[in-house]
């Protein structure tokens, strides 16, 4: 499945030959339990927003920013992607095929971005959770429209 410039969900994600998803990283680091997440993606613009608003109010998990396709990725467990329906966004089901949560917070170790092409805005070891909850960031997601909206009213 490809989603606005997100096209590695479906082969999996190496970590540079440091391991793979559920494994340890680096030498001495624990193995930390894989634990699968989908990706929520939203235009770049609403996706600033919401970030600001979690990191204000209930803390944000990691955040993949795609430039190309100006577009952010909110890390959020996985299951989300059946019951997402929020408009002017995608959930893409990773199904276990992809990326996972214990891969990326490895004791010691700097998380690649899992998607080439992207960077981290909120890297893993930076994020206030191991993943965004979904019920905050639809809420999160439908302030910032209306935040959005009443700006460009202005304007």
């Amino acid at each position: 499945m490809q989603e606005e410039g997100f096209s590695v969900w479906e082969t999996g994600v190496s970590r540079g030959g440091n391991g793979s998803a559920g494994q340890a990283v680096a030498d001495g680091a624990p193995d930390v339990p894989a634990q699968s997440c989908d990706l929520v993606t939203v235009p770049a613009r609403q996706g600033l927003e919401a970030v600001d608003i979690l990191r204000l109010r209930d803390g944000v998990g990691p955040v993949l920013h795609d430039g190309a396709c100006d577009t952010l990725g909110f890390l959020v467990p996985a299951g989300t992607a059946a019951g997402w329906d929020v408009p002017g966004s995608a959930c893409t089901q990773t199904s276990g095929r992809g990326l996972a949560l214990g891969a990326l917070c490895g004791e010691g170790a700097g998380a690649e971005p899992p998607v080439t092409g992207t960077g981290w805005l909120v890297p893993p070891e930076g994020a206030g959770a191991a993943a965004t909850d979904p019920a905050v960031l639809r809420a999160a997601l439908g302030e910032a429209a209306r935040t959005i909206e009443a700006v460009d009213r202005c304007q």
